[in-house]
């Protein structure tokens, strides 16, 4: 019989446009995440990470979020939430005040986190995430804790997420229908950073690709946040459908096709090598199927991913990510598991690439390890870490008195991106 779940207990909930996975882990002595149950299944009812199905998505969270706490052992009744749908947006904001010279007291920080909140111009959408991420003292950035440090002036960098209301909100009802409370709900690119991104690449200047089944998330991580991000409505499940139509096939057998045989490189051998293709017209496996060559799959494979990647380099233009600063690019998602995926992004986009996977969980089973499941891991690092959100923050209310006061506070949107 399942136990409660103690306290200290984490689950992570992923719904994707081809799967809803869910993850139960819990702090160690040492502060590791240890895995206890993990549950996967297929997704129903979601289209391009948006839910069109209540009932079908609802169905496949409660399956998912069973089979981990049959493994685990325990029930839960809470949840961090991923969401990866496009309308996501990212900008960071600074607030910045003058202090006189004087040493930096908890009030004033407390001050300035009040000012940065009440800045906040959501532009109709709704917030998701709203942090403090460093500090500066008279323009130098970068500061983590400016408690007891004298300065003429103090500010913050504030990164904000938010996204189209409607789909949040949906997405929060999906999963309270299934008689789960919703802790949080996070952007699906600030989770995956934390799992496959160092805290070094972060701050010098990576972007992250995403290509999840129905969106490609393209996001562009600076100075140790996400500060740029733009969604593609391209993902790795018009390949299958590309190969479907193009044999006349199946969508599950235009999966296995893709999984067992794709690449995204071709050799002079893929000419010799043949693949059975099963018809639609045939059921259960009956009948006799044509036979195509493997390079006839690659050519199919690569005609999309040559789209893609082109959409892709224009999300990193448009975001500002050139130069000799920034090169690196890490793909991630059910996507990045496509043979040879990382050569031909890195020969397309002509920028250093590497595969994305999750790293740091104990106990994670070697079928929820690879890029696929990167977002649930990241949501488990997130509920970890539980990062200050303006939002929720209640300030005391204090006066704190400074010769100059707060007229010169300032609202300087994007500074971090400008300076990057």
């Amino acid at each position: 019989m399942a136990k409660t779940a103690p306290e200290g207990l984490i689950t992570a909930l992923d719904i994707g446009s081809s799967k809803v996975s869910a993850m139960i882990a819990k702090k160690g002595d040492g502060g590791e995440l240890i895995v206890l149950g993990t549950g996967q299944r297929e997704s129903r009812g979601v289209k391009r990470g948006y839910i069109a199905d209540m009932g079908a998505t609802e169905a496949a969270v409660r399956e998912a979020v069973e089979q981990a706490e049959r493994i685990a052992g325990i029930n839960i009744e809470n949840v961090w939430v991923g969401f990866s749908a496009g309308g996501l947006v990212s900008d960071v904001a600074s607030i910045e005040f003058e202090l006189g010279g004087h040493r930096v007291e908890q009030g004033d920080i407390d001050a300035l986190l009040a000012a940065g909140r009440n800045s906040i111009d959501p532009q109709g959408r709704m917030v998701l995430h709203a942090q403090p991420a460093l500090y500066t003292l008279d323009g130098l950035t970068g500061v983590k804790k400016p408690l007891g440090l004298h300065a003429d002036r103090l500010g913050v960098h504030i990164h904000v997420v938010a996204a189209d209301g409607s789909p949040v909100r949906n997405l929060d009802l999906c999963v309270r229908s299934a008689h789960l409370e919703v802790k949080s709900i996070i952007a699906s690119p600030v989770a995956t950073g934390l799992a496959c991104l160092s805290e070094e690449e972060r701050e010098l200047g990576v972007a992250l690709v995403e290509m999840g089944a129905g969106i490609t998330n393209v996001s562009l991580f600076a100075g140790g946040m996400l500060v740029g991000l733009a969604s593609i409505p391209v993902g790795a499940s018009d390949i299958t459908d590309d190969i479907a139509s193009a044999f006349g096939t199946r969508r599950q057998v235009a999966e296995r096709m893709k999984c067992f045989h794709g690449s995204a490189n071709a050799s002079p051998r893929d000419n010799h090598d043949m693949i059975p293709v099963m018809p639609i017209s045939a059921e259960d496996g009956a009948g006799e199927g044509a036979q195509i060559t493997k390079a006839q799959l690659i050519g199919v494979i690569r005609q999309r991913l040559e789209h893609l990647m082109g959409l892709v380099q224009k999300a990193l233009v448009d975001l500002r990510f050139e130069g000799p600063v920034g090169r690196q690019v890490v793909l991630t998602g059910g996507g990045a598991e496509l043979k040879g995926i990382a050569d031909y992004a890195q020969q397309s986009l002509g920028r250093s690439v590497r595969i994305g996977r999750p790293r740091g969980l104990t106990g994670l089973p070697e079928a929820h390890a690879g890029s696929a499941f990167a977002t649930l891991a990241g949501l488990a690092f997130y509920a970890a870490t539980d990062p200050i959100d303006l939002r929720a923050l209640q300030v005391p209310q204090t006066t704190v008195h400074r010769p100059r006061g707060f007229q010169l506070v300032r609202k300087l949107i994007q500074a971090a991106r400008a300076n990057y």
